[in-house]
């Protein structure tokens, strides 16, 4: 048996030229009920990039405690969340995927000329898998492509472990395609430009609220100490959202939200937060979150839902989520001047 994998020859030799974009996502379960999370996260949390423990005692820990009580509480949150088209998460990447494709298609002349240009999505845990959505996009005559993971600010535990995924399916093919491959953009001015955007339309239409919080994914305060810059591009992120709407350091705090374990996290956490702020007369605010470009179980369930109640407990009066960009016209024009240059 050959070691390299290749497209037959028919195929191999002609339909070839065209290049793909490729969106990447964390993933979501194929159902909220506790066997399609629990296949979920045996994936997600064997990844030596999201959990950095030694192996044989993680997998203890994994297959002997965490599998077998977390599913069913996790599917009875997922529940809450889906809709009748499936998970949020699913569907607005499947909706930013059909509107990057057609703004390519409309701004042909302007960004790639007369390229045919492919534009898919893969989940990095989940489906549709890295490994078959590139062999598609490989079979169908893509000799370019041009990967977007849609983590704003880079992360080993995130942006790195969808190119481990990349580069895992890659080394498996004898044709190798161009690759062209995204790393961060959390300082990009489209991308800024669109966060501020979305932020000045809620403040026009619900009022500027006391405080703005900034709630970022959390991460083990391990990993800044050893040199992911997730923590330096979140502050980046947020200096230039808070200068473009003209917040004082009195308006907005930035947090850590979805920590899991017992090892110190990043800080300030969101939910001490939330249960302090009240105490200092804070009662109204509005919640955006910056890391994430599609809403999800995180901020649909974990912000919108969890981290009201607990500030409302603590006294808080006025409280309110700012969706992420999701399909929003300039988050779209965003991704698409993002991977222009690579087309």
């Amino acid at each position: 048996m050959a070691k390299y994998s290749g497209l037959s020859k028919d195929v191999a030799h002609t339909k070839r030229g065209k290049t793909g974009v490729v969106l990447v996502n964390l993933g979501t379960p194929d159902a909220p009920t506790a066997s399609a999370v629990r296949c979920y996260l045996a994936e997600f949390l064997s990844d030596p990039r999201v959990v950095e423990i030694p192996k044989l005692v993680w997998m203890l820990i994994l297959h002997g405690i965490i599998l077998r009580i977390r599913p069913a509480k996790s599917a009875a949150l997922y529940k809450q969340v889906w809709t009748d088209k499936g998970s949020p998460l699913m569907e607005i990447t499947r909706q930013q995927t059909e509107k990057l494709a057609s703004y390519l298609k409309d701004n042909a002349g302007e960004l790639a000329g007369e390229q045919d240009i492919s534009v898919e999505f893969c989940m990095r845990y989940g489906n549709p898998s890295v490994s078959e959505t590139l062999k598609q996009m490989h079979s169908e005559g893509v000799d370019k492509m041009v990967v977007l993971p849609l983590y704003p600010q880079y992360a080993a535990p995130t942006t790195g472990s969808v190119f481990d995924a990349i580069a895992k399916e890659l080394t498996s093919w004898r044709y190798l395609p161009s690759l062209h491959f995204i790393n961060t953009y959390h300082q990009h001015p489209d991308f800024i430009h669109a966060l501020v955007e979305s932020i000045k339309r809620d403040f026009a239409s619900n009022g500027q609220p006391q405080k703005l919080v900034m709630s970022y994914h959390g991460m083990p305060e391990r990993n800044l100490h050893l040199g992911d810059p997730y923590y330096c591009f979140c502050m980046q992120t947020t200096k230039l959202v808070v200068e473009q709407l003209g917040l004082n350091e009195d308006q907005y705090i930035a947090t850590f939200q979805s920590r899991f374990g017992k090892a110190k996290w990043l800080t300030p956490y969101t939910d001490a937060t939330m249960e302090s702020l009240p105490g200092q007369d804070i009662k109204d605010i509005a919640v955006v979150c910056p890391a994430f470009s599609a809403d999800c179980l995180e901020t649909l369930e974990e912000i919108a839902e969890e981290n009201r109640l607990i500030f409302e407990e603590a006294g808080g009066q006025q409280y309110r989520y700012i969706p992420a960009l999701n399909d929003d016209e300039l988050h779209i024009k965003m991704m698409a001047n993002l991977v222009k240059p690579y087309l």
